[in-house]
């Protein structure tokens, strides 16, 4: 049987895609470590309490892992009216909420960070998901999340860090960006909004993490005497022992196939971003 004669770009093809799955899996060891080492500390802090599907957060120190999940500055949330770039938002504005009706804004909060060294702490970069990453319209601007900030995909609140394949998800900064400020909303419920076209959580007060927000202080203004809101997660999520334990699925599911909403959700993506820079 003649031998078919091999397409001239066919190496070219091979060695992007063996480029593609060594930078994916490069980037999912480095997800891994850093969010292995929290997700540890989070879940000796939980102890054997699996009562919040969601996960604790740090107390906002920059330089460990766990900070509030926020939106960083200029990412626009839709309203009834259109979209709006988040900083603009005010308390009693109205946001587009995926599961039903508009809701009113209850409080902002804000972060501010300032590089102090070469580079930003790992717990503070955004992890930034390109324009048509999660599907062919979604989001449609790149999106700047905190790492921790949950997507909502497939049902489940999935950290942004945990989705990093080094090619449409990856930690960034936008060009001069000089300071990282996130913002997020906290609405009468824990709800699912859309930024930049795409499902993500609102503020869930969670223990003390409120106070990571430099200006947490303007609710007790706001609400005197009202103690901080506690609500009813959206979805489940990856939290203490469950969000350990989905992290070692992520280390191992290079190699063997595991049937977990993140596994499922991370291979879609990943196979997107290769799709489409083949």
């Amino acid at each position: 049987m003649p031998h078919k004669p091999q397409s001239p770009d066919a190496p070219s093809r091979a060695r992007r895609h063996f480029l593609g799955v060594a930078a994916a899996t490069g980037a999912r060891i480095a997800a891994l470590g850093v969010l292995g080492s929290w997700a540890l500390s989070s879940a000796a802090k939980a102890g054997n309490d699996n009562s919040h599907p969601g996960w604790n957060i740090g107390r906002g120190n920059p330089h460990q892992s766990g900070g509030a999940n926020c939106y960083l500055r200029g990412t626009a949330i839709q309203t009834p009216s259109g979209e709006v770039p988040i900083e603009m938002l005010q308390v009693g504005d109205l946001v587009a909420s995926v599961s039903g009706p508009a809701r009113p804004i209850k409080w902002i909060g804000r972060q501010l960070f300032r590089k102090s060294g070469a580079s930003w702490p790992a717990s503070v970069l955004p992890i930034r998901v390109a324009r048509g990453a999660l599907d062919e319209h979604t989001p449609h601007r790149d999106l700047y999340l905190s790492p921790m900030h949950g997507l909502l995909l497939d049902g489940v609140l999935i950290p942004a860090q945990v989705l990093v394949n080094g090619r449409s998800i990856a930690p960034a900064v936008p060009a001069g960006c000089e300071a990282i400020e996130y913002f997020q909303i906290l609405l009468e419920t824990h709800e699912a909004i859309l930024a930049e076209g795409a499902a993500a959580e609102s503020f869930r007060p969670c223990g003390t993490n409120y106070e990571n927000f430099s200006n947490f202080v303007e609710y007790e203004r706001l609400y005197p005497g009202q103690p901080w809101p506690v609500l009813t997660p959206l979805a489940p999520g990856l939290g203490g022992r469950e969000h350990l334990k989905a992290l070692l699925r992520l280390g191992v599911s290079s190699f063997f196939r595991v049937h977990h909403p993140l596994d499922i959700a991370y291979e879609r993506i990943a196979a997107r971003a290769e799709a489409i820079t083949n």
